[in-house]
């Protein structure tokens, strides 16, 4: 009698079933954990780019995170970036560096990342991009009488490179300057015909006094006394000619290499760079693991998440229906995050 008793009171207890834990909400492009992910992306494509300019973020497009085990995720960011007025090369730190305003002809950059972030710490496993100077019809329509980029292998930016280095060798008593890579050069026709060009260089083991007599014996410092620097110059063909150059040495900077890119007929251009206007992000980032389509494992867990992001974005709707409080605001979507700059 008394099991039987046990037994009823058993069956009568409350039970209480186990409630599935519900989905991580997904990450908007402002979120800070968003920001600090880009912050590494940004810092790791410059940190890995060997020519042109520094880029800073100017847009989170997208933010994909795939849980990969306790503490661990796989993320994928997709980034609009912009170059700045900081050569690869230069020591400025990217906060100090000015993005390239809209008129003076931006070059954009769009950004595959992937990342992984294990306890807390992340770490950038492939990279893919490409970036591309704004359109001329762009520009043009904004402001019509501004110069646009040059092909860097044009024949008078070449002659301009070429007599500013040597106007600016003729008057150093410092170490002989050689060309490294043209950064960049416009061409204006009216008013005036003016040639405007940024190249960067590099110091070498002979004077100036010295390489007037074998210029050709001058090589670039040895990797543990490198010294590179940045030089624009302007070139007034007409209505009278006049010839300005600038020039910056850095100072050596421990682990700053520089990768030749070997020789040809447009002196200080990679192969790669001839007959364009700006330097390529794609030809340092071009991994196609970065992009979250192109791997099938993420592929899958984004396929398997599909019903859930369904289901947000109905709650969504029904929650849209609900009668708000005079003044209220709805929270900006997710993704795409917010233009630091412009857009492009």
């Amino acid at each position: 009698m008394k099991a039987l008793v046990a037994l009823i009171l058993l069956v009568q207890l409350p039970i209480h079933k186990a409630v599935p834990a519900a989905p991580p909400a997904p990450l908007g492009c402002d979120d800070p954990e968003s920001e600090a992910a880009a912050e590494a992306a940004v810092n790791y494509i410059n940190g890995h780019s060997h020519h042109g300019y520094k880029f800073a973020l100017n847009r989170i497009e997208d933010i994909r995170v795939v849980p990969q085990g306790p503490n661990k995720d796989i993320i994928f960011l997709e980034l609009d970036l912009l170059e700045t007025k900081c050569p690869i090369l230069s020591p400025t730190p990217l906060a100090n560096c000015t993005v390239r305003s809209f008129a003076e002809h931006a070059v954009e950059g769009d950004c595959d990342v992937k990342l992984q972030k294990v306890d807390g710490t992340l770490s950038v496993i492939a990279s893919k991009c490409h970036s591309h100077a704004d359109s001329s019809e762009d520009i043009l329509k904004v402001c019509p009488d501004c110069p646009l980029l040059a092909r860097m292998n044009d024949t008078e930016v070449l002659e301009t490179v070429s007599a500013a280095l040597n106007d600016y060798n003729s008057k150093t008593t410092d170490s002989y300057l050689r060309l490294l890579e043209i950064g960049r050069a416009k061409i204006q026709y009216h008013p005036g015909h003016v040639v405007v060009t940024e190249f960067a260089v590099g110091a070498t083991n002979c004077s100036a006094e010295e390489a007037k007599a074998n210029v050709g014996a001058c090589q670039l410092l040895p990797e543990d006394q490198s010294n590179f620097g940045f030089c624009t110059a302007v070139m007034v063909k007409a209505p009278s000619q006049d010839l300005q150059v600038d020039c910056q040495l850095y100072g050596h900077q421990p682990g700053v290499t520089y990768t030749h890119p070997g020789q040809d007929t447009s002196a200080g251009l990679a192969p790669s760079a001839v007959g364009v206007t700006n330097h390529n992000l794609g030809i340092f980032h071009n991994n196609p693991v970065a992009s979250e389509s192109s791997s099938s494992e993420i592929l899958r867990s984004m396929l398997s998440a599909k019903p859930v992001a369904k289901r947000a974005v109905a709650e969504a709707a029904q929650h849209d229906k609900v009668p708000r409080p005079v003044g209220f605001v709805p929270p900006p979507p997710p993704c795409p995050g917010r233009i630091r700059h412009f857009d492009i």
